[in-house]
């Protein structure tokens, strides 16, 4: 492990020296890195298994559709059918039968005028009819109009104009024009009113006459396939459908769909699509990762190795996930990342992360409804149940409760969209082991991401001040007086972080920590020292100042060799920033060679408290010890105490650099003083009943 630490910092150290000097490249490589690793996992887990097929080969496994696709093929055998069985549009033109009436009609009335013509004699009527014959008649035909009975030509053009009406009105086709002449005709032949020669007479009128009155609408028929076509739903194979069976023979038109599946061997098209898609999606995420982290936690852009260890998370997350939908999407650990996340970084963060990771990897797998509901409720129970977490195996419980939710979710999602029982509650079990797995991973990898990236969670703080940590026991043991007066520090120091809404937790440990350099020389701090005997009276006030100041240094050695995490050593070396070690400085002032002392020798080398939280620590450091030598501690004493110290660091500069308020300030030493009365209750002396009566009452004027 510390192997592997030491490989990760030469690796950042190097990397950060060549090329990120300036944050601004680093977040440019951390954006670059996040969308072509993320876009990396998807087209790798949405890329298809390619197959080398042929004609005629049957199978090697089953093959499924990766995407959805449209059969191309059956789409347009269906528009073709569709188009075919649209009825043809025809026009009904009503002035042909007309027409046809009135060369009907001109034929017989030149012959009922020849024919009624006594002058004329029957050549010299053949003759003219011959001549005006319009319709095209035989000379067989006209010599039968001209010698039949009178009145069996005039019944014969009455049943004329009624077949032509019964055909005409019923609509004539130009394609089936021949086919009506032939049924004209045998009805003419069945006929028994007349003879033969006036039947096919009748027959030859009506053929040289008639014609169609039906015309094909090209333009209203069009428009009706264009309909029928459009109106076609495309055949669609969705993603998982199967296009072959293991054994199948390979047809052409199986080989078609592969092709524009594009999961054959010898196709190197590239599916710009697929491509495009993932670069859309993992872009729009990035960018509102990044949005919300620039409007709601800004200061995550000063920490580089946060942002790394974010993306490391995720992209384990989706590799994980990937691994483990081979048995089951409903497996798939997303709360993961979230419970991690928000352990190691911020709960509100993680949501929106969780978010993403539940995106990306329904994209990655399945595309499951179900999924996605159940992931994103697990992982933000997962993200609920880590909030103040400050033991490790509280994790197994976060991990049992996102089981649960995961549980219920598909089960209630199930009852909605499903019937199919068996199925839903083998898919809840999945979901249950879902988050024992989640806590598992948690648990398993939440110390190499503390230990790679020197991240302080609530779980490794609340290990600090464990009375058994080492360095703590080594404080108890060669420094009590030390450790009790850290203890009192860390109570003075938690109430006051509390009180302005300051890391509490950090802060205690801060305080239990601050002093451990004192474990190297403990009898020259008071303290320690047992008896009246003070080692510092031997000493001139030049070295006893050396030692004073020397236990910050020492601190920091003892914290790298026990790994105290950087959070920690800050308030080893700030909890005194350069102040002045008053007493010594003084003492030496009134010796023999006093003008010529130098002030800086005599502070400590920094730097000032750089949080919040350090400067509480200082705050409380020097409260403790002054109200330690109150012979006396009354209220009026205490607050008089607590408010020079306050009022002294902040005129010595001391709490520049911790952007505390006054208003924060004044709440910080009204919770000193209460946490001091309730320290030293029983020590602390009232003023007597006369002198409270004497005393006019807080907030009246004079």
């Amino acid at each position: 492990m510390i192997f592997l630490n030491k490989w990760f910092d030469k690796l950042k150290k190097g990397f950060s020296e060549k090329f990120v000097k300036k944050k601004k490249t680093q977040h440019f490589l951390l954006a670059i890195f996040f969308f072509i690793s993320i876009f990396s996992i998807l087209i790798f887990s949405l890329k298809p298994e390619k197959f080398d097929l042929t004609i005629g080969e049957r199978a090697p496994e089953d093959i499924y559709a990766p995407k959805d696709i449209e059969n191309k093929k059956m789409t347009e055998k269906l528009k073709e059918e569709a188009s075919e069985s649209v009825e043809l549009i025809y026009n009904f033109d009503a002035g042909v039968h007309i027409e046809v009436k009135k060369d009907i009609e001109s034929f017989f009335k030149l012959l009922y005028e020849l024919r009624n013509d006594e002058e004329l004699e029957l050549s010299d009527q053949k003759t003219i009819i011959e001549e005006e014959n319009n319709l095209n008649l035989s000379k067989e035909h006209l010599h039968t109009a001209l010698t039949s009975p009178l009145e069996k030509v005039e019944y014969l053009e009455t049943y004329i104009y009624e077949i032509v009406a019964r055909y005409m009105n019923s609509g004539i086709k130009v394609e089936d024009l021949q086919k009506e002449k032939n049924n004209i005709k045998e009805y003419i032949l069945k006929l028994e009113d007349f003879d033969e020669p006036l039947k096919e007479m009748a027959i030859s009128i009506i053929h040289a006459t008639i014609r169609p009155n039906m015309f094909f609408d090209i333009e209203s028929t069009e428009e009706l396939r264009t309909a029928a076509i459009e109106s076609v739903e495309k055949v669609m194979i969705k993603k998982g459908d199967t296009i072959l069976k293991e054994g199948e023979v390979v047809t052409y038109d199986h080989l078609q769909l592969l092709r524009q599946l594009s999961i054959l061997t010898d196709d190197s098209t590239i599916d710009i699509k697929l491509y495009i898609g993932v670069a859309f999606i993992v872009l729009i995420l990035e960018i509102l990762i990044i949005a919300y982290i620039y409007a709601f936690n800004k200061e995550l852009f000063e920490k580089t190795d946060k942002l790394l260890m974010i993306i490391l998370i995720i992209l384990v997350t989706l590799v994980v996930s990937n691994a483990v939908s081979m048995l089951s999407i409903y497996l798939v650990p997303v709360a993961m990342a979230a419970m991690l996340l928000s352990i190691l970084v911020d709960i509100k963060l993680s949501l929106i992360i969780n978010i993403c990771i539940c995106i990306l990897v329904n994209i990655m797998l399945e595309n499951d409804t179900i999924f996605i509901i159940m992931a994103f409720l697990g992982g933000t129970a997962g993200v609920l149940s880590t909030l103040n977490i400050q033991r490790r195996t509280n994790i197994a419980l976060s991990g049992l409760i996102v089981g649960i939710v995961n549980a219920i979710s598909i089960i209630g999602i199930g009852f909605i969209i499903t019937n199919e029982l068996n199925k839903i509650f083998l898919y809840g079990f999945y979901g249950l082991l879902n988050g024992l797995l989640a806590s598992i991973l948690t648990l398993g990898t939440l110390p190499l991401w503390e230990y790679l990236f020197r991240i302080v969670t609530p779980l490794k703080l609340v290990e600090l001040f464990n009375p058994n940590d080492p360095l703590l026991k080594k404080l108890l043991v060669e420094a009590p007086g030390t450790y009790h007066h850290s203890i009192i520090v860390g109570n003075l120091s938690e109430a006051a972080a509390n009180a302005i809404g300051a890391n509490a937790l950090l802060t205690r440990v801060g305080a239990f920590y601050h002093d451990i350099g004192k474990t190297k020389r403990p009898y020259f701090f008071k303290e320690n020292q047992l008896t009246s005997e003070n080692p510092h009276d031997k000493l001139n006030p030049s070295l006893s100042s050396l030692i004073i100041t020397g236990h910050v240094k020492e601190g920091m050695e003892l914290a790298k060799k026990y790994n105290l995490p950087t959070e920690v050593r800050d308030f080893i070396e700030q909890h005194h920033g350069d102040t002045l070690v008053a007493y010594f400085y003084h003492k030496a002032k009134t010796s023999e060679n006093g003008e010529n002392v130098d002030e800086q020798t005599f502070r400590y080398s920094g730097p000032k408290p750089q949080s919040k939280e350090v400067a509480i620590v200082m705050l409380a450091d020097s409260v403790e010890a002054a109200v330690r030598s109150l012979a006396n501690p009354s209220k009026d004493k205490v607050e008089e105490l607590v408010d020079k110290i306050i009022q002294g660091k902040l005129m010595d500069g001391q709490l520049d650099e911790t952007h505390l308020t006054l208003k924060e300030l004044e709440i910080i030493k009204k919770s000193f003083v209460k946490s001091i009365l309730g320290i030293f209750h029983e020590r602390i002396e009232y003023p007597d009943m006369k002198n409270i009566k004497e005393r006019k009452p807080h907030g009246v004027s004079n």
